[in-house]
């Protein structure tokens, strides 16, 4: 009998999904934990997969429809059979059993986190070649192996060139799939590639030349444009600038490194200086922890910060929870840990939920200082540069000091440039005189 695929509910707020995209066309094969879409949520981008063997055989909803969570999204059956009597009737009951089915499904995917993802026809067409997938890279969503990067793995693995002519190949950007070589037995010789490579040099490289890579504007990629594009539409955004003394945190720093190693075995960051110091100015200007729903101006009185954390897809934001009460051994090993499940893609939906301020850090970078844009519902975020040691004027002397930029970015419509202001000065405070972390 055929059996129903429903929205999932992807977190405790979600109430609707949108698809992404279907990734197995109607009258295919899937097995159990096949991906069959995407799904799109206000946060990030997840995997609908199969509860049972069997052949898609119908979905009910294009591509960008929003659909509530537990309704019934396609079906999966015998290949042939008819799905009109289940779309008649869809008991409640039913729809919430395999809703916890699925749920659960979704949850042993996230905790496998090594599961290599690939589609339907890339599996079966490894399978039929016996090759192993994990050699492959996937171009897909989410590094999803599909069955053309199978087809050209199969296709480069096999082909007969030299190593002078693939290296000229690859410097060329010239794709050699398909060609046969005047070398022994077809092979691909540097002569084979010359004639074309300079005939390339002349034409130039055209918009649709094989050297050009095109990637649908979807997934997670779409979800930050959106978002990215709300806020900048939505709240007018005001950037204050400061410079901070951090010479006093460096040595901080240095002290701690060794005392947070031996009780977390994890090197303390200037992150996680970073989080606790701005957790200690935002309980000293309640009005910055804020955010602005519907009509209504959120007074929070918990201080959940958001990371800015960098993914291969992306960018994504998990939230430490009550930053305020916890000390910076707690905070390294919680900024750690959820920093590594973000860049492993093992971060729940509600990983990224609740925050009520955001820190964006390029310190690790090249950067001095940059205008982030606010992570709605978030009413402010603080940029952060590198730390850099230079001349600076100490008591009428030449002194070398380190030195910081940072930028904090609010919602002028709730919060003024005096209070802003005020923010950013105790938080420089505190940066300068660490100490006061201490009280």
């Amino acid at each position: 009998m055929a059996s129903e695929v429903v929205m999932p509910k992807l977190g405790a707020t979600m109430e609707e999904g949108t698809i992404v995209s279907w990734l197995v066309p109607i009258g295919e094969v899937v097995e159990e934990g096949d991906p069959i879409a995407e799904v799109q949520t206000d946060k990030i981008v997840m995997e609908i997969e199969a509860e049972t063997t069997g052949v898609l055989l119908k979905t009910l909803y294009d591509d960008g429809s929003v659909v509530k969570v537990h309704e019934v999204v396609a079906y999966l059956g015998e290949e042939g059979e008819s799905v009109e009597g289940l779309e008649t009737q869809s008991p409640v009951a039913e729809q919430k059993q395999t809703f916890s089915k699925q749920e659960a499904a979704q949850e042993e995917v996230m905790e496998r986190g090594s599961k290599i993802r690939r589609t339907p026809a890339a599996r079966k067409l490894a399978k039929d070649n016996q090759v192993d997938l994990s050699n492959i890279t996937g171009t897909g969503p989410l590094g999803r192996i599909q069955k053309i990067d199978v087809e050209n793995y199969l296709a480069e693995y096999n082909k007969k060139i030299t190593p002078l002519a693939k290296k000229v190949a690859d410097d060329q950007g010239i794709d050699y799939r398909g060609m046969t070589g005047t070398g022994p037995r077809g092979k691909i010789v540097k002569d084979d590639l010359v004639p074309l490579s300079s005939s390339r040099e002349k034409e130039g490289q055209s918009a649709d030349s094989p050297s050009t890579k095109r990637v649908p504007f979807k997934g997670m990629r779409k979800v930050i444009a959106d978002r990215i594009s709300e806020s900048a539409y939505t709240s007018p955004h005001v950037t204050l600038l400061s410079e901070i003394d951090m010479t006093k945190c460096v040595s901080l720093r240095q002290e701690l490194l060794p005392v947070i190693e031996k009780v977390e075995g994890l090197r303390v960051s200037f992150n996680e200086i970073l989080i606790k110091a701005t957790a200690f100015a935002l309980k000293q200007h309640p009005g910055i922890n804020i955010s602005l729903e519907g009509k209504e101006i959120v007074y929070h009185s918990n201080i959940n910060i958001g990371m800015a954390v960098a993914v291969p897809d992306g960018l994504v934001v998990p939230v430490l929870r009550e930053v305020d009460q916890k000390g910076l051994a707690a905070i390294t090993r919680e900024a750690k840990s959820i920093g590594k499940q973000a860049r492993e893609g093992k971060l729940s939906p509600d990983d990224m939920q609740g925050s009520t301020f955001t820190i964006s850090n390029l310190g690790m970078y090249a950067v001095d200082g940059f205008t982030p844009i606010i992570n709605a519902p978030n009413a402010a975020i603080l940029g952060v540069g590198r730390i850099q040691e230079k001349p600076v004027i100490v008591n009428g002397e030449v002194a070398v000091r380190s030195m910081m930029n940072v930028s904090l970015s609010f919602d002028h419509r709730i919060i003024d440039g005096a209070p802003a202001a005020a923010f950013l000065t105790d938080l420089k405070d505190v940066l300068e005189n660490p100490f006061k972390l201490m009280i």
